[in-house]
């Protein structure tokens, strides 16, 4: 089974295909393609790229840069950019702030704001998380103190993903310790320059170090830079992480995964055969196949039930069985690649080829997929509150 396009929507899709493939970079695709990592000048270029011809934010309001395209549209852009291997339009920026701007923030805020996302004048960072404060968010400790016109801020938030690279930073903070949790919440836009902010790099199990620690000391930010209401940023929190979710189930970037991970396998000479042909192996192929056409439907199910700032219950479905689907792409690449997956440290000179070499990498990264977003346990417990009605 295959989804079918009508002649409107191929040539829409057939007109992404070239834009993609021949106006960014190939440099820069080459880097995503070869799972390697883009240098911040190379992200902020491509973004740009997009934004100039108008292929950067399509599901804003198309006073900010949106597109009134439909939704089949938006599932074809997402598709085709993933395919090529442009890299999306920066998560913090494209699908979390910018959007929650846009339903809550003031005209004032928006004017101020918006435009600079989108062109990525600014570089948005996350904080959300904190030590004692992942998948139960609520239970945030960050203190903001309102003194005249500022809040004093103070506390920590952590797995900050590419801190370093950040201008500014939205950030939840309780402003009200004395009313249930949930509550007491407000977001904040703090300037990363701001003095009293410090951020320090975390390494991870695969070396890298693309996420951080953000300490906050009676750091002063001005009151106009609240979104909207004081204490009401729950909500805000919910419908920026139910964006979040339907980002994570990444589709387009986990076919474009498998259909590489069977080019490898063909690569691999056994017998009088390569590895596709192994009974193992192409089991694997197809059942990871059929789950992604499930989740590609699903998803565009959701998008459809998605409105008035209210995204669909099933978002929660899309990022439990895509963050899955994810790792266990990465997991088969892993087992095509068999001991030659060891050479992770290699370098260029080495006879392993660089898919093989960066395999290892790839697979650990993604063990996050199932925690960042609201952990997987999280998701399983709204999917059986909200959609199962247990």
């Amino acid at each position: 089974m295959q989804l079918t396009l009508s002649a409107e929507d191929a040539e829409f899709r057939d007109q992404l295909r070239e834009f993609f493939t021949t106006k960014i970079p190939q440099e820069i695709r080459d880097v995503v393609r070869d799972n390697g990592e883009l240098t911040r000048e190379q992200l902020v270029q491509s973004m740009r790229i997009l934004n100039e011809n108008g292929l950067a934010v399509p599901s804003w309001p198309t006073e900010w840069g949106g597109k009134d395209w439909t939704l089949m549209q938006k599932h074809i852009w997402h598709e085709e950019l993933q395919r090529a291997y442009v890299p999306e339009p920066l998560a913090f920026n494209a699908s979390m702030i910018g959007p929650v701007l846009a339903q809550f923030a003031t005209q004032e805020m928006k004017e101020r704001f918006l435009p600079a996302t989108a062109n990525m004048d600014i570089w948005w960072s996350q904080g959300f998380s904190e030590p004692d404060a992942g998948s139960d968010l609520a239970s945030l400790k960050t203190r903001a103190v309102r003194d005249g016109d500022h809040y004093v801020v103070n506390g920590q938030k952590t797995w900050t993903t590419l801190g370093q690279f950040g201008d500014w930073i939205f950030t939840l903070v309780r402003t009200n310790p004395e009313v249930k949790k949930q509550a007491g919440i407000s977001m904040l836009l703090i300037d990363m320059k701001s003095p009293g902010l410090e951020v320090r790099p975390i390494e991870l199990i695969d070396g890298g170090k693309e996420v951080n620690e953000v300490w906050f000391t009676d750091v002063r930010v001005p009151v106009e830079n609240l979104v909207g209401e004081e204490n009401r940023a729950w909500d805000y929190a919910k419908f920026l992480l139910g964006n979040e979710r339907v980002g994570i189930a990444r589709v387009g970037t986990t076919k474009a995964r498998l259909a590489q991970a069977k080019e490898f396998a063909a690569s691999i000479k056994v017998g009088d055969g390569t590895l596709l042909d192994d009974p193992q192996f192409s089991t694997r192929f197809v059942e990871l196949e059929t789950d992604l056409l499930a989740l590609e439907l699903t998803a565009l199910r959701v998008a459809a039930n998605s409105a008035d700032g209210k995204p669909d219950p099933a978002s929660s479905v899309l990022k439990l069985k895509g963050s899955e689907l994810q790792q266990a792409v990465t997991e088969l690449t892993v087992d095509l690649a068999g001991p030659a997956s060891l050479a992770s440290g290699a370098d260029d000179d080495s006879t392993v080829p660089l898919w093989a070499r960066r395999s290892t990498p790839a697979y650990l990264n993604t063990r996050k997929t199932t925690i960042y977003g609201g952990s997987n346990e999280v998701q399983r417990q709204i999917i059986s509150r909200t959609i199962l009605g247990l």
